[in-house]
């Protein structure tokens, strides 16, 4: 086989440095120590204690990977810098492992601008590698990459303290799925490190012939900017980080105004498939042909808005003021225990009445009560045109305590004064809101809650929201997915679609829609709405899988699981209990290892594997939970809508945490381990990395608020949040790895698919194996390498309970 035609992907092999071995990722390079003085296991990140110097070790120091995609070809080069900060020289040598098919042209490997010569093994080659270095060092670590080929350099020196930087560039031809193209870059395995790396940076440019569309990641929060319609740049940057995912990114062309596209996943025949639909209009359009809107701004001016929030409530009015377009119609409520509006009727926005609002804003002083409903219904009577699209934006900090003060009272003359469709955005500023109420009107008048936390800037929210509904292209918006052949009698063909209704489609935004299907087959994707003053009608083709033969796509199903979660609750929160909802809530949450605030109890490691399969005993748990949402104000109050919104409209299915955010989050209290009663504390072997290790981390940034607390932290655990102190908990013992949930149960780690199987009575129908023996060896060449991932996690001195192709195992 050619070098030149190594493999799909991988996009980058980066350079790990290896205790005695090698660690082979989806792509990722690592490096060999070719005469190690002793077996050494892979490094793990030990993140809040100060690592022991020992003879060898290593550090990752930087990453960064660059990679510039022309239509199809994508041309990488990845850098990473690593740190020898053992006493002894190593030799060393690079290998990266060949785990896909594909096309990898140009590979160039260089050490310090140095290039180094390098060689292919075959799969089967490669196989007694990998085996012989899993024996020899009693770590799992490679397991998942048996079965795939190898690239390999000649060896080079590492002397103690120095730094050796190792620079990849390649070409490769990116995987496509009709119109969506596939970008992945390998960097799980950079976990592999006994300290976090300093920075990671990914840059990844875009060209397309055709229209972009959609630029989406599943796994990382990313920041696109786009310069027009053919380019887009896309960029993720960490500090003090440890990587729990690899990097993947879709992108979409089509040469309609709104273009569409949809991956499916259906692990199981015998049950509903789930697909996962991309919708994006063009990026940028000419001021122009943008519908003119309406934009009313309701702001409380309250005793409590005093200071510091006033001030930024009336930065906010100025960004948004100066952002409006001629030919839009705005107007300014401000409220406390009266309503007093800018002028008594809409304004034509221009320089004149831009001015003049300004000098509105400038004269708004806080002081008196919350008129909340009386600033809502006269700010909904104004508008009167339904056929242009418009917007109340709807700030408090406070609980109404003027004029109607009931809260169900309120949510319902609101309605009732909506006579023309206008989108109620609420902004909740602070913990003494009525949260729920938000939520209720929010709901009820096509918008959406903001929470905005007392140390956060109210301009920030409302700026980086009123720029995303700035411009919108389609209005009125409806999706339908048609499946060929699908019969009234058998049933809805698409179900539990989330979110259930598209209001509107916004330049430069797009909607991330989650589904299940009963059906599989071709389909066929219609949006309306409305662009402009005209209806506009577009059609898709679509494939809906009916088998799913691996794991490509399953980020789809745990998508999918995390909306359908955000939405029990919301209709548990807004309807009352239900039992049903309840049971639902309870079997997502295990099966996927989505902690939230009222399943937390599944991260208890003193409960026996029994009650972990007890689905009527963890319901009884859950609605005792569940009547905290009968708490609407205060810092609980807040941060359970806030969690529930997060769960909602969740867009990415693995968070990506760094040290630098953990220590923040700590010193103030944002980010803490879970109780001993709920969840497993670091212990020695945690500094090994193996299912109990890892050290819990905060947000991106510190913030409570900054992401969903119910994603994987780094390196293990899972994280929720603890409504209480609004802050994120993080449970160690709960991980997820691959497609599979693992939970501790003493020294005891459960695979969620082995939950009914009981360690004592069940003894005669589980299989026990001894870890790197030839049995064991077996079962891996048996497995997918998902199942092998899982497998791969396992460290000394710990047990796994599991089932393989419905065998149960303890591999002990």
């Amino acid at each position: 086989m050619n070098a030149r035609r190594i493999t799909q992907a991988w996009l980058g092999a980066f350079a790990i440095l290896l205790l005695g071995w090698s660690v082979p990722a989806f792509g990722q390079g690592v490096l060999i120590i070719v005469d190690p003085v002793h077996p050494t296991p892979l490094p793990r990140p030990i993140i809040r204690t100060r690592p022991q110097p020992v003879e060898q070790s290593y550090k990752i120091k930087e990453l960064t990977i660059n990679g510039r995609i022309n239509d199809q070809v994508a041309r990488v080069q990845v850098t990473q810098s690593f740190v020898n900060t053992g006493s002894r020289q190593m030799e060393v040598s690079f290998c990266f492992p060949l785990p896909y098919d594909g096309a990898i042209d140009q590979m160039t490997f260089m050490v310090d601008g140095k290039e180094y010569e390098a060689k292919l093994l075959a799969a089967k080659e490669a196989r007694s590698i990998y085996e012989g270095y899993i024996r020899r060092n009693q770590d799992p670590a490679l397991l998942e990459w048996m079965g795939t080929g190898m690239f390999k350099t000649s060896v080079f020196p590492v002397p103690p303290g120095a730094e050796r930087k190792v620079t990849i560039r390649f070409s490769q031809l990116l995987r496509k799925d009709s119109r969506l193209t596939d970008f992945l870059y390998p960097l799980s395995t950079a976990k592999y490190t006994s300290q976090p790396i300093e920075t990671v940076t990914i840059n990844a440019s875009i060209e397309s012939t055709a229209k972009l569309k959609s630029v989406y990641s599943p796994t990382h929060d990313v920041e696109v900017n786009r310069s027009d319609d053919h380019h887009a740049t896309v960029k993720f940057e960490a500090k003090n980080h440890v990587p729990t995912s690899d990097f993947r990114l879709f992108y979409d062309t089509s040469k309609e105004k709104v273009g569409a596209s949809v991956i499916s996943f259906r692990p199981d025949n015998s049950e509903d498939g789930f697909f996962l639909m991309l919708a994006s209009p063009e990026i940028p359009m000419k001021t122009d042909d943008q519908p003119a809107k309406t934009a009313v701004f309701v702001v409380d001016r309250s005793g409590s808005m005093s200071g510091k929030k006033i001030e930024q409530a009336k930065d906010a009015l100025k960004f948004v003021l100066n952002n409006l377009r001629d030919g839009d119609l705005f107007n300014i409520i401000a409220y406390d225990s009266s309503v007093e509006s800018f002028r008594p009727e809409l304004q034509k926005f221009n320089d004149e009445t831009r001015k003049a609002a300004l000098g509105f804003v400038e004269s708004i002083y806080a002081g008196g009560s919350t008129n909340i409903s009386g600033a809502l219904t006269q700010a909904l009577d104004m508008i009167q045109d339904p056929d242009r699209p418009n917007y109340v934006v709807f700030l408090t900090d406070g609980l109404p305590t003027a004029g109607e003060t009931n809260e169900m009272k309120i949510a319902q003359m609101t309605k009732q004064h909506n006579k023309h469709h206008a989108r109620v955005v609420s902004f909740g500023v602070g913990y003494d809101v009525n949260s729920r109420l938000l939520d209720r009107i929010s709901h009820d008048n096509y918008g959406q809650s903001e929470f905005v936390r007392p140390d956060e800037d109210i301009e920030a929210h409302v700026s980086r929201l009123y720029s995303r509904i700035s411009s919108p292209v389609m209005t009125d918006v409806a999706v339908d997915i048609d499946v060929e052949g699908a019969k009234v009698e058998e049933g809805k063909a698409i179900n539990r679609i989330y979110p259930r209704e598209v209001h509107d489609l916004f330049a430069g935004e797009q909607l991330v829609m989650v589904g299940r299907y009963r059906k599989p087959g071709e389909a066929k994707v219609t949006i309306t709405g409305k662009v402009g003053d005209n209806n506009k009608k577009m059609d898709f083709p679509a494939k809906l899988a009916e088998s799913s033969s691996d794991d490509t796509y399953a980020f789809v199903e745990k998508l999918w699981a995390m909306r359908r979660i955000g939405e029990i609750i919301d209709e548990l929160d807004l309807k009352g209990q239900n039992q049903e909802l309840v049971d639902e809530l309870v079997a997502l949450s295990t099966r996927h290892g989505i902690l939230t605030p009222y399943t937390s109890f599944l991260a208890d490691e003193t409960s026996t594997v029994n009650e972990l399969a007890d689905a009527r005993g963890n319901a009884v748990r859950a609605r005792r939970m569940l009547d905290q949402l009968s708490v609407a104000e205060g810092r609980s109050g807040f941060a359970q809508r806030a969690e529930k919104k997060s769960l909602r409209e969740a867009n990415q299915v693995t968070q990506n945490f760094s040290l630098e955010s953990a220590e923040s989050a700590a010193d103030s209290s944002a980010a803490t381990p879970a109780p001993a009663a709920t969840a497993s504390r670091p212990s020695r072997s945690a500094g090994r990395g193996g299912f109990g290790g890892g050290v819990p981390t905060g947000p991106a940034g510190g913030l409570p608020g900054a992401m969903p607390a119910n994603q994987p932290a780094a390196p293990n655990g899972v994280a929720y949040r603890d409504i209480e102190n609004d802050r994120v908990v993080v449970a160690e013992s709960v991980q997820v790895v691959g497609n599979e949930t693992l939970y501790k149960r003493g020294n005891l780690w459960v695979a969620e698919n082995a939950k009914d199987v009981d360690p004592e009575k069940d003894k005669a129908k589980i299989k026990t194996i001894k870890r790197f023996s030839d049995d064991y060896f077996k079962l891996i060449a048996a497995n997918t390498a998902s199942e092998n991932s899982v497998l791969a996690r396992q460290q000394a001195g710990e047990t796994l309970l599991i089932k393989l192709r419905g065998q149960a195992y303890r591999i002990e």
